[in-house]
């Protein structure tokens, strides 16, 4: 049997605020009853021989409260967005408009200061391509949502421009299988629980 990593998207911190690049708010009341909402039906997961998370606050929390008691990886952290960091794409637009733009329309441009999408994508990737070859060795990774999306994009050797058109819900699960080099997309049978939009 191949590696299988099942990404867990954070909780977010509030349904309030807008999103914002690099956020590291922790997980607010709301994302605490979201946690205890879906602990029961994502508890099966802690089962697996690693459990590993993201630096950022909510991912961490995520996964403790979710019982997997995660070992942060570096290598999961979010994209470093230089100077907009802690900003809404609201606030960076107002800021420095033609950057955000060239941002947006080039994934090798970095005019934040930071890391770019490209690079962001080739080090989740990197993460991805390192973990353990053990067959049958299940991995979770709790996450934020960008960062499963960075991955999904390397696993499916997809376009950069495809990160844009991903949308990876909190507390959502991606599962990939495979190895370095060889990953695919798994779709599993539909949980019992109806889904909560």
């Amino acid at each position: 049997m191949p590696l299988r990593v099942t990404f867990v998207a954070a909780a977010r911190s509030s349904a309030l605020l807008a999103e914002r690049f690099e956020d590291d708010r922790p997980l607010d009341q709301a994302g605490w009853g979201e946690v205890e909402r879906v602990a029961q039906e994502l508890l099966p997961l802690a089962a697996a021989e690693l459990r590993c998370c993201s630096p950022a606050p909510r991912s961490r929390s995520t996964g403790e409260g979710l019982g997997y008691a995660p070992l942060v990886q570096l290598g999961l952290r979010d994209c470093d967005m230089g100077r907009w960091r802690g900003l809404t794409l609201g606030e960076a637009m107002a800021r420095e408009p033609e950057a955000v733009d060239a941002w947006l329309a080039d994934p090798c441009a970095t005019p934040h200061g930071g890391e770019s999408l490209v690079d962001f994508i080739t080090r989740v990737g990197g993460w991805l391509d390192t973990r353990p070859v053990e067959d049958g060795c299940r991995v979770v990774a709790v996450a934020e949502p960008s960062v499963i999306r960075a991955a999904l994009v390397y696993v499916l050797k997809a376009p950069p421009s495809t990160y844009w058109n991903l949308d990876v819900r909190p507390l959502s699960t991606t599962c990939v299988t495979g190895r370095a080099g060889r990953w695919n997309l798994r779709f599993d049978k539909a949980s019992a629980q109806p889904s909560r939009a």
